[in-house]
């Protein structure tokens, strides 16, 4: 647990991560917005916000899982039994696809994260860029007997960094929670209406952030209609009282810019992938009154 702790310590220390970082990041949310309107769906394609989920742990099993073939296929044939070898070449190939396809969509969380998320999130790639590397020359190599070992030997060392690179990117979710729903919580949510504020207190075309119980929610008033959403962003926890209150019944959240429907929760925009729970709202004697929608 100590030699865990202090590499994660070591690639937090490490200024030169921020400063690729500080150049990369930009540029990549720079091209998404030249991109207008089809710049953000693809933005938001890459997130997850049509599966309700992060896309880039879905994609990142097809590299882990075929690369795991490929190792335990290649020991087969390192013992003897050459009728594996096929099978071990695809499962490279099969590999290096999907490695690609997790790096579009990792790439495109990682512009969504700050400080040292940033730098864990960088070295997380890399490595990754790394192994992919190592498994693409080894599927040339594969294709001739006599570099066929060095082949293997080139994939074996792959996988090792591939499985240092999955490591952070399990720290980034357990330990810093990049990827996870931060409206989550083990408070429960009010099932049984609540009084929360005043209803002379909540100015039209205004927010603010009040608790039921517990839970904070985010009150917002827009054309004399009341909403009423968890205030927690569910991508990185921003508060979405800090944030903007659009047009149509949006707000934008102060953090990284994901944008939900006030009406039903639902991201508009990523990078958030989870919607916000929403409440349903009563009037009762002056006061607003909320509880958690079914």
């Amino acid at each position: 647990m100590m030699i865990q702790k202090n590499a994660i310590r070591l690639i937090e220390e490490q200024e030169w991560l921020e400063t690729a970082g500080d150049a990369l990041q930009p540029a990549i949310i720079n091209t998404f917005e030249a991109g207008g309107d089809a710049g953000q769906k693809i933005k938001n394609f890459l997130h997850g916000t049509w599966l309700g989920h992060p896309l880039h742990p879905v994609i990142k099993d097809v590299p882990i899982g075929a690369w795991t073939m490929t190792a335990i296929l290649d020991v087969a044939e390192l013992t003897g039994s050459r009728k594996y070898k096929n099978g071990a070449d695809a499962a490279v190939a099969i590999g290096i696809v999907g490695a690609l396809g997790a790096a579009v969509t990792g790439l495109t969380d990682w512009t969504g994260t700050t400080t040292k998320k940033r730098k864990i999130g960088l070295m997380h790639g890399m490595l990754n860029i790394g192994a992919t590397a190592l498994y693409a020359t080894s599927y040339v190599l594969r294709k001739n007997k006599k570099t066929r070992g060095t082949a293997i030997a080139l994939s074996m060392a792959g996988y090792g960094v591939v499985s240092l690179a999955a490591y952070l990117g399990g720290h980034l979710v357990f330990g810093e929670q990049v990827g996870v729903d931060h409206t989550a919580t083990s408070e429960e949510y009010p099932t049984d209406f609540v009084a929360v504020l005043a209803e002379n207190e909540l100015q039209n075309n205004s927010m603010k952030s009040v608790k039921a119980g517990e839970i904070s929610v985010l009150l917002a008033k827009q054309n004399n209609k009341i909403y009423a959403i968890a205030n927690t962003c569910s991508h990185l926890g921003g508060p979405l009282n800090e944030g903007e209150l659009l047009e149509g019944g949006k707000v934008k959240c102060p953090w990284h810019d994901s944008v939900f429907s006030l009406e039903d929760g639902c991201v508009i925009n990523g990078p958030a992938s989870e919607k916000q729970p929403q409440f349903e709202i009563r009037l009762r004697n002056g006061q607003i009154e909320v509880k958690k929608s079914n």
